[in-house]
């Protein structure tokens, strides 16, 4: 039996138990996750950016939960989606759950500042958590970000 960390997807990791982050996955990787115990999609790409099929609907047909936080850019790292982030992993703990982007730099940024903000982190701490999330080129600017907000 496939389990969910053996799934190939762009930039995939598992920054902790039963999560998984990374790009976009296929409509056949969600189905063969599905069939590995995936229980929870959070989408953090806005609606304009085409996956190719619609998520939320094979989302439902695959009998996963389904949360959309659109975060288009650095401009969308905020307090505000960080909890919207804490709220949604909030509402399936324990199950397994994947947050993906196009690339998983936006779900390294936002889990970096989950991190600090909402779990009460180091900086630090909160970007190494980021990085095993998939943040690489926002660190700078969710650094920067952290940095601000003292």
């Amino acid at each position: 039996m496939t389990k969910l960390t053996d799934v190939q997807f762009p930039f995939a990791g598992a920054p902790s138990p039963d999560l998984i982050t990374g790009g976009q996955p296929t409509a056949d990787d969600f189905a063969t996750m599905a069939a590995a115990g995936l229980k929870h999609v959070i989408n953090l790409r806005p609606e304009n950016e085409d996956a190719g099929f619609d998520e939320a609907a094979l989302a439902a047909k695959l009998g996963l939960r389904y949360t959309l936080i659109p975060v288009a850019g650095a401009g969308d790292l905020t307090e505000e989606n960080a909890r919207k982030l804490d709220a949604a992993l909030a509402t399936a703990p324990g199950q397994p759950t994947i947050v993906h982007c196009a690339s998983s730099n936006r779900v390294g940024g936002l889990f970096a500042l989950r991190e600090a903000w909402v779990k009460g982190k180091s900086n630090a701490d909160a970007l190494a958590y980021g990085r095993a999330a998939g943040l690489t080129k926002m660190e700078p600017m969710v650094e920067q970000i952290l940095a601000s907000k003292g």
